[in-house]
């Protein structure tokens, strides 16, 4: 078992998995992805947007451009 205050820091939980490493160091754990690494046009479907279909390329290129503008305020 890990120690509380390793786990209560990192926020573990129960239940989750972990990549188990062996380094020169010692043994790294790390926890396992939750989902499957995705991309916008896999599930931009469950959205729920009603009006036309964009491009894909138009979607990437808007979320593009907002993630510039929140990282010039700092956000990022």
């Amino acid at each position: 078992m890990l120690p509380r205050r390793i786990r209560e820091a990192r926020s573990w939980r129960p239940g989750m998995e972990f990549a188990v490493e062996e380094t020169t160091d010692g043994v790294l754990l790390r926890p396992e992805a939750r989902f499957p690494a995705t991309n916008l046009d896999q599930v931009a479907g469950c959205l729920g947007y009603r009006g036309k279909a964009k491009p894909i390329e138009e979607m990437n290129a808007a979320i593009g451009a907002e993630v510039e503008r929140r990282h010039g305020r700092g956000r990022y």
